[in-house]
């Protein structure tokens, strides 16, 4: 189910079905990309630690992320699957999702709205032929709330705490990662829970009173700086900017900025959920940040809320040292993150593979067509007959 936001995938293997699964993933977030845009905006100006605190306007940033988004997430997939129907649906299922979880359900969204659109349109394939002319509107408006009403309740007992332990479990991975010093290896778990909008719930349920507690003990902590490393996503955007599809590179400057200028990280999550193989290379890139912040003994005094390189920069200790072994970690990581983006996106060349096949498609649809138009004019052409001679 190709969008207008993300590329057509062809073929009918393993490797293409992740990649369509990934673009119907990204389709649910790139159309929002807006109000993401806004509540990044928003976070940024205004919390406490933003550069315009206004105790009133950051009353904004939770209901945002933790009601709307989501809604508006559930409501693109049932959208989606099922039209507006499906997305009406999608909606009412989501907040059954948000209600039933203290953490973004952007993961809850993402399964519960298109689920929700998708049971949907079944029920209206049953009932479209058993209807009596008349009834339809009132069975339609019944069916979607009977569907809808019945997702939200599975959201709040069956989708929630499901998420929720996806996020526990991924927590206690990263913890047992921190006590047996292998850090880096953290990457393999932080990356994709940042990618499924797992990130708050990693960052400030797990590493953030981990990191309170060591930066109380020795002055900073290095795993304040394990999640909210904006070096990864901004490899993985200029990767996109550079060799990404032809279609998405106008989209990428904003994502830069709004990423690591607002350090709102949730913009280039889609990127990576449109191809999936380039957690590969955040996974590298935040592997190679987190060895650089070990290695020059780097840490930051408190979480960087959010996690944009100016947060970096009010949270760094003194001290030359300091400086060098935080900017430094992020550079590597960026970089690290560039390289690996780049290699996956053929330097480009897939790109414009990617150009051809759908220039082609787009010939041989335009091709049909118009045979198609052709037919009925010349079977409708009447044919004569000679009038006989002599008549």
């Amino acid at each position: 189910m190709a969008t207008a936001y993300t590329p057509t995938v062809t073929g009918s293997g393993v490797k293409a079905q992740i990649q369509r699964l990934g673009g119907h993933l990204a389709g649910m977030v790139m159309p929002n990309i807006g109000a993401f845009i806004a509540w990044g905006l928003i976070t940024a100006l205004f919390i406490p630690t933003g550069w315009l605190p206004d105790k009133q306007f950051a009353a904004l940033v939770d209901p945002i992320i933790t009601l709307l988004l989501p809604v508006l997430i559930g409501y693109t997939g049932g959208r989606m699957v099922h039209g507006q129907r499906g997305a009406v649906v999608g909606a009412v299922a989501t907040v059954g999702v948000v209600v039933g979880a203290k953490i973004p359900m952007f993961l809850g969204a993402m399964i519960l709205g298109p689920l929700a659109a998708y049971v949907l349109k079944k029920v209206d394939e049953f009932t479209a032929e058993r209807t009596r002319a008349g009834f339809e509107m009132l069975v339609d408006n019944f069916t979607a709330g009977i569907v809808g009403g019945a997702a939200a309740l599975f959201g709040v007992w069956g989708v929630a705490p499901v998420v929720r332990n996806v996020t526990t479990v991924a927590g206690h991975g990263v913890e047992w990662l921190i006590h047996h010093h292998l850090l880096p290896l953290a990457s393999v778990l932080i990356e994709p829970a940042k990618v499924l909008f797992l990130n708050n719930a990693v960052n400030h349920g797990v590493l953030g009173p981990l990191g309170v507690a060591e930066a109380t003990e020795h002055g900073k902590s290095i795993l304040f700086m394990l999640e909210s490393n904006p070096g990864p996503g901004l490899g993985v955007l200029v990767a996109y900017l550079l060799f990404g599809p032809k279609t998405l590179r106008p989209s990428v400057p904003a994502a830069i900025i709004i990423q690591f200028l607002g350090g709102i990280h949730e913009i280039y999550f889609p990127y990576i959920l449109m191809k999936p193989r380039m957690i590969l290379a955040s996974i590298a890139g935040g592997a190679a940040g987190i060895g650089t912040f070990m290695v020059t003994g780097a840490g930051l005094v408190a979480t960087p809320s959010p996690g944009s390189i100016f947060a970096y920069a009010a949270e760094t200790p003194k001290g030359a040292g300091s400086w060098f072994g935080v900017f430094g970690g992020v550079l590597v990581a960026a970089g690290v993150s560039f390289a690996v983006g780049s290699a996956l996106l053929g330097f480009g060349r897939f790109a414009e593979a990617e150009a051809e096949a759908e220039a082609e498609a787009e010939a041989g649809s335009g091709a049909e067509a118009a045979a198609t138009e052709d037919v009925p004019q010349e079977t409708a052409r009447p044919t004569t007959h000679p009038e006989p001679q002599g008549a």
